[in-house]
Order: C-alpha cells, then structure tokens, then sequence
C-alpha cells in the first residue's frame, strides 16, 4: 500500500522543529532582497546551482545511478564510495532554490535527476551505487569506510527539502522507504536486528531527526539515539576519527574528523530539542564551549590537521597548515543553529555570523565557479601548490567534491538561519535587507551590513493592543552601538548578546540600530604558540587578510604591522566586486644575511620595526581572498 504524507505547511528549512519539541525558539521565516548576501546567492542560484548537473555528469555520479538502475552500460566511476551524496547535495540546494521561485530548467534538472534516484533503488529500500556495483550487493560490511548511512542521510535530507519546498513527495517516498530499510536492519543487541553498528561518518542521526519531524513517524526519532548512544563504545576500533572513542554524554573535547564530530553534535543537539534530555543538553553545551574557546580559527575555520582531517589538540591553530575544511565551516553554522534555537542564546549565532561571513565564504569563488576544499590562514612566499582537493589555489570541483554542493545547499536555504520567535516575539540573528517574520509579527529591515553598521528596522506586521519584543543581537565583536525608536534614543542593556525592545508596536514603527564598525586589531590567547606576537585585522564581522598582489615590490613574509599607527578605512568599489579594505601602516624587514645557518644569538636580533623600508598595508575580506592571481596571503600579522 502505497504511503501518503500530509501537504506541508509553508517552507520553514531544514530544521523544523516536532510539535513537542523543548527548544527555547523556533525557526522564523526571512525573505533577503538585496544587499550582500543577496549578491551572493544570486552568483549561487545563476551559476553555481545551475553549473551542478554538468559537473555531477562529467564526474560521473549520474551515470552511476544509471547504472545502478540498469539503464547504462560501463564502469562506476568515482574515487570514494560516497559520490552519491554529491547528488543528494545538490538535490537538496537546488529544493530549496526552487522555494524562492519557480525556475522551468532548474525543476527539470531536478525531475530528472530525482528519476534516476528512483530507478536506482533497490526492492527493498536500500540504495548505495558504489555497493550496488563495486561490491555486488554487499551491504554494511565496511561500516568504518563505506558510508552507506552517511549517503542515505544526504538522501533524506535532500528529500525532506524537497518535499518542504515543492510539496512534491516522490524524493520522500525514497528517503522513507531507504529509512524504513535501515529500522529493519540496525538496533541494539537485544533488538533481534541483523546489525548493532553506527556510521564511520555520522550524518543520518540529524536526517533521521528531520524526517520524523517531516513525517511523525517515531521510529526514526529512536534510531536516530540509537546511532547516538552507541557511538563510542569501539564498534568501529574506539577511533575518534570516526567518533567512536568516547560517548557524546562523557565527552569533553570535540576530537577526531572534524565534519564527523559536526554532523553527530547537530543530530545529539536535535534530539535533545525532541526528547528534552538533559544529559544530552549538557554534553553539547559543553563541547561547542570545548570548541570555540580551544580549536576555533579566527574565521570560524575548524581543523587544524590535514591528516585525518583532526581538530587537533587545544589551543593548535596554525596558519599555514591549518586545514579548515569548507564542509567543517558548513557543518558549525548548521550545529550552531540548532543550539540557538535549542537555548535562545546568541553566542551561537554570533559564531555563525563569524563563519558565514569569513571561514564559509571563502570556499567559494566570487564568480561561483571555482572553490576552496582547505581554508588556510596563510600562504607563505614562493608557495609552490601541487594541486588537488587540499590546494590553497582555487579549483573547479574536486575528486571528493563535498564542499561545493554543501557551499550551494547552505546559500540557497541561508534564509532560514536569519529569524526565530517565541510566544514573547521576534528575534533577528543575522542583518540583511529584507524581511523577517514569524507567527504574527513582521519587519522589515534595510541595511548595508557588513560595510556599514545601521540597520533601520520597520514593523510591518503586529498583534493590536498586544505588547511583544522585538529582539536584535549586538554581535560580540561590536564595542559601542546606538538604537533609536522614532526620534527617541532607546536606552536599554544588552541581555546576554541581545538588546529586547519592547512595548506596543504599531505598523509603521521604525527602529535604528547603529553598531559601531571602527577597523580593530585582534590578538589571539596566547596558548596560540602560531600567532604569538602577531595580531589580525578585523571590521564589523569580517577577518581581513593582505594578499602579495596588493604589495607589489617583495613578498608578505617580511611584512611587520606598526601597531602604533592609526587604521584607516577604504571603500573600493573596483576591488572584488566591491569591498571596503583597511589601510595600515608596516615596514618591510631587512634581514642579515647570515650565511649558510639561518640562526643567531638572540641578543644580535635588531628590533625589525626599527629597521626597514615603510609601506602601506591593504587587507582585504578573507571571503575574497584568492580571487586575482596566486600569491602568498596572511591574516597574522607579526608586529616584531
């Protein structure tokens, strides 16, 4: 008998929280039409989305599918036993594409692509083309490396999207019958199932959150901490590269893979918001603050080792060698949300303002044509790149090509991690210009964000005679700001990252807000042995960096930054699409010539800054860097 589902309500993105769930907000809806974002989604819908289905042709996931299907001839192609999620990702960015408007030739693509989806799933609900046809139907023998419930958690995501967006549910049916095949096989050893086992890479635990939301059904809510609770009882080797050392519940530091760790902390986090448990809670409580005080890059960036793709021990951030994958960036904005929503506080949406902004941006072009796998800090003089997905140069896809289809399923549902409500009213994480709503209240904002700080703010929609709140964050980086209401400075504390205005709001009603947006230098703990004696330059929420092309006559690793000189601001509409850079003060260093040996006595050292031909200093947004010609690149600057 054929399964149905219920018409789906408007799109409310890929979290929508259960009717029980115990989460302080919920998610608001924002419309962003025009300004910085809305430039780069634009890049994103007109190019990057569209470019997907010749990529994914050429790399040959669609032709696997074919095969899987039986309606090709030849050979898998592909290097990973994952390429399926490729599909599923774009599938995914394209959905939630489509809920921003119709697009004839981007629902065809989709149409298509979701047929041959379709065809190449098995009788029984379960589909993996790398198993199907390199492996002759052998299924979850390799736990560890195949990534068949990683693929089939893409799958229901991009399903869940899909459905949400288009009302359509051929994708759902899919991704249920896929579900219901995984209940059949996994559960605990007294479950009488064939397979007590998790993923190597998690990813299904959130899916499977999100398609019980989608559909009610309880089962995949229980698999879902099934695949939690078992993670780090040695099903795998006890290897924190595949987060199997430790139990989430007795965690303290986020270790191992860190787009793993990422994946299974947004699904711990999502049934936390379902189930109320507090002891789950607590442990990703704990483990953000591991992260962001000891393993977070100044970006946002998260990785500091290229092997194993490892976080790292604490307070290790390099420059150079730091590996921030794009996917890990994708992943803390997407964890981050849900903790926001989970708690209502706005620490976690001023580290996905951070990574928005600088650690996830960067991954991609300017013309949405090529991207960036790694993210590093630093690009040393005379750098010479062999290429590949782990190249500090630009590319145009990858052997393992999950950054770029992750990058367009982030911009084109961005809308969704803008807004939240509660009973008490509305509250605006992120500043763009457009609307933001949830249940009945309504504004609408204008804003040049980030290259200026004023955010003028209209209520269009209000409950009559009712007092409610609307609730702005002031970003942690922001050292002074002003609001007015009417003609009135509105003098409020901030309340844990928030500034709540309320009273009787009537349509019409605008509000200012005006964060100061003076450039800064930053330093970073000094258990940071990379940067000690170097400081960063920042504006408003963006990391800049100097890059070689903008300091023509030597390279940037004899740069030292006069840290007692003024900063100065620029706006460039010439430069990057149009940027507004920081001008500084430096010198060039002159270095003895020491001969064969490149160390001396410390007490021959000249202090540098005195010694040296002056120049001026253009940083430029890290998001753009790596867009003219190659060249070295820094964010840490040293100053002696």
């Amino acid at each position: 008998m054929p399964r149905t589902h219920a018409t789906p309500p408007s799109p409310t993105g890929p979290v929508r929280l259960g009717p029980g769930s115990h989460s302080v907000l919920r998610p608001g809806a924002a419309e962003v039409t025009d300004g910085f974002w809305q430039s780069r989604r634009e890049v994103n819908a007109r190019t990057s989305i569209p470019q997907g289905p010749e990529l994914l042709e050429s790399a040959g996931n669609l032709h696997n599918l074919r095969l899987a299907a039986g309606s090709a001839e030849g050979a898998f192609q592909g290097a990973y036993p994952f390429v399926d999620t490729d599909v599923y990702k774009w599938l995914e960015a394209a959905a939630w594409q489509l809920g921003q408007g119709p697009s004839a030739e981007l629902e065809a693509d989709v149409d298509r692509i979701v047929s041959l989806v379709i065809d190449a799933q098995q009788p029984d609900g379960y589909l993996n083309t790398w198993f199907q046809l390199v492996k002759g139907g052998e299924r979850y023998q390799d736990l560890r490396w195949g990534h068949e419930l990683y693929c089939a958690g893409h799958l229901i995501q991009a399903a869940v999207a899909h459905h949400r967006a288009t009302g359509r549910t051929q994708l759902l049916d899919v991704a249920v019958k896929f579900a219901d095949h995984i209940d059949s096989v996994f559960g605990p050893p007294d479950s009488g199932k064939e397979i007590d086992g998790i993923d190597g890479h998690p990813e299904v635990e959130t899916a499977l959150v999100e398609l019980y939301r989608e559909t009610g059904e309880r089962r995949y809510l229980d698999l879902a901490g099934y695949f939690v609770d078992r993670h780090g009882h040695g099903l795998l080797g006890g290897e924190a590269y595949c987060q199997d050392r430790v139990p989430v519940r007795e965690a303290t530091h986020v270790e191992g893979h860190a787009v793993r760790q990422l994946y299974l902390l947004a699904g711990v986090t999502d049934l936390a918001a379902e189930t109320g448990e507090a002891e789950l809670r607590a442990a990703a409580e704990r483990l953000w603050q591991a992260m962001t005080t000891t393993k977070t890059h100044l970006t946002g960036g998260l990785g500091a080792h290229h092997e194993e793709e490892d976080f790292g021990d604490p307070y290790e951030l390099p420059n150079e060698r730091a590996y921030c994958e794009t996917c890990a960036a994708i992943a803390s904005i997407q964890w981050s949300w849900r903790m926001a929503l989970l708690t209502g506080e706005a620490r976690y949406s001023d580290l996905i303002e951070r990574t928005l902004f600088n650690g996830f941006l960067a991954g991609v072009s300017l013309d949405g044509e090529q991207w960036l796998y790694v993210n590093p800090l630093q690009v040393r003089d005379g750098h010479t790149d062999p290429g590949g997905d782990q190249s500090a140069r630009r590319t145009r896809w990858f052997r393992c090509a999950c950054c770029p289809p992750n990058v367009m399923r982030l911009l084109a549902g961005l809308e969704h991690y803008l807004a939240t409500g509660d009973d008490d009213g509305l509250q605006i994480h992120q500043y763009v210009t457009g609307r933001y709503s949830c249940g009945p209240f309504a504004v609408r904002a204008e804003t040049d964000y980030p290259w200026h700080g004023t955010i003028a703010l209209t209520v269009e929609e209000t409950p009559a005679n009712r007092p409610w709140t609307l609730s702005l964050r002031i970003p942690n980086w922001c050292r002074d700001f002003r609001v007015r209401c009417g003609e009135e400075t509105y003098d409020a504390a901030v309340d844990d990252g928030w500034l709540r205005l309320e009273r009787s709001w009537a349509p019409g009603d605008r509000v200012v807000l005006e964060l100061a947006m003076e450039p800064r230098l930053t330093a970073a703990d000094p258990r940071v042995d990379a940067v000690r004696g170097c400081v960063a330059i920042e504006r408003g929420p963006l990391v800049h960096c100097l890059e070689q092309i903008d300091h023509p006559g030597g390279g940037l690793d004899d740069i030292v930054l006069d840290t007692t000189r003024p900063l100065a601001v620029k706006h460039r509409p010439d430069l990057l699409g149009g940027v507004t850079t920081v001008v500084a003060a430096g010198r060039r260093r002159r270095v003895p010539d020491r001969g064969w040996w490149p160390y001396a006595s410390a007490d021959t050292v000249a202090a540098p800054e005195q010694d040296g031909e002056p120049v001026e200093l253009t940083a430029v947004p890290y998001y753009a860097w790596a867009n003219r010609e190659d060249g070295s690149m820094r964010v840490w600057l040293p100053t002696s």
